[in-house]
């Protein structure tokens, strides 16, 4: 399997919602973020009376030989509490002092750019290991793992090289857990179990806060070799029962082949058919794969002067994506107009 194809489908669905046309921060859209695929701290969640989960969990079919073994990759975004904080005075060397007298504004206006406070998300990865099949069926494995808090600050450059401000950017400690096992099904057919568990400490807590410690947009990525999984949409004949006993909790299990090896299950918070692609006339990412390209397209390049600048100052992928946009040619928005992918013969006719 190419990791840039998984990389790809992945990432269409990582940032699914990220942001949303008109792609301002003060729209309404944009004001409730990270929809899909929350892992919430379990204090949370049973505070939530079952709305959240603290729990993803998901179960796939493996027709496994000798040998076989799978690699497990959880990924999922951390929040970030981006802060703009303005100088009482410009100052051309930065201390912690001009910091802690510094304002924190919704806003901020130097050096020709606009810099906004906002939530912005860094992607993770783990790496959970990859396992003996048959050594799965006789012990579970677990693997706990934690992201430390951080904070980074960014200088603000306003005029004649004086610092005007500081971009503060902030994420919480997240704690979690992957937990990876195996039963025995049909002939050699396993059922290979991975949930991810948010075991973060901060109870009492909103939803708003909660998400400052949850798992956002949570996928697992299984990775088989000496072994072939099994579509759960739609399972060989003989494996209709054990794909219908499969328990599936946020997430939802695809095949993702290449060169028709089904060595690749992607399990998505986000309901796909198998085998999913990136349609290749996609120009990039608009945060929302299930929008036509064209359309989005067209009515971006619709905005004013303002909402532009506004989209420029909501982040990095907010700012690519407009320029991105701007520079399409001719030629590039002609092959999002549309395609023919397949012709098939009409399964019947109209009397």
């Amino acid at each position: 399997m190419s990791q840039s194809l998984v990389d790809r489908i992945v990432g269409a669905t990582l940032y699914e919602g990220y942001i949303l046309y008109p792609y301002r921060p003060t729209s309404v859209k944009n004001q409730v973020r990270w929809t899909f695929g929350g892992v919430f701290p379990r204090a949370y969640a049973e505070q939530s009376g079952g709305t959240e989960r603290s729990t993803v969990t998901t179960e796939c079919l493996l027709r496994a030989g000798a040998g076989a073994r799978v690699t497990v990759t959880a990924r999922f975004l951390h929040p970030v509490t981006r802060t703009v904080l303005q100088l009482s005075e410009p100052v051309r060397t930065l201390t912690d002092a001009d910091i802690a007298r510094a304002t924190a504004v919704a806003s901020l206006d130097a050096g020709g750019r606009r810099h906004v406070s906002w939530e912005e998300a860094t992607e993770r990865s783990i790496d959970a290991g990859t396992y003996d099949v048959s050594l799965l069926l006789d012990a579970p494995r677990a693997v706990t793992v934690t992201f430390p808090a951080h904070t980074e600050r960014e200088p603000v450059d306003g005029e004649d090289g004086m610092i005007a401000g500081v971009v503060e950017r902030a994420w919480h400690e997240l704690d979690l857990t992957v937990a990876i096992s195996a039963e025995p099904r049909r002939e050699s057919v396993r059922a290979i179990r991975v949930e991810v568990s948010n075991m973060t400490d901060a109870g009492g807590i909103t939803r708003e806060s909660a998400l400052l410690h949850a798992l956002v947009s949570a996928h697992v990525v299984l990775i088989a070799r000496g072994a072939t999984w099994l579509s759960l949409a739609d399972p060989p004949d003989d494996q209709r029962d054990a794909a219908a006993a499969c328990v599936n909790d946020g997430l939802w299990p695809v095949l993702i082949s290449e060169d028709c090896v089904d060595d690749t299950v992607l399990a998505s918070p986000i309901i796909l058919e198998d085998h999913p692609q990136v349609a290749p006339e996609s120009a990039g990412d608009l945060f929302d794969a299930t929008e036509i390209d064209e359309i989005l397209s067209l009515r971006i390049l619709s905005l004013t002067d303002e909402e532009k600048d506004e989209m420029r100052a909501a982040d990095a992928r907010a700012r690519e994506l407009l320029e991105r946009t701007e520079a399409l040619t001719e030629q590039q928005f002609m092959r999002m107009h549309g395609t023919i992918r397949e012709l098939r013969p009409a399964s019947g006719h109209r009397p």
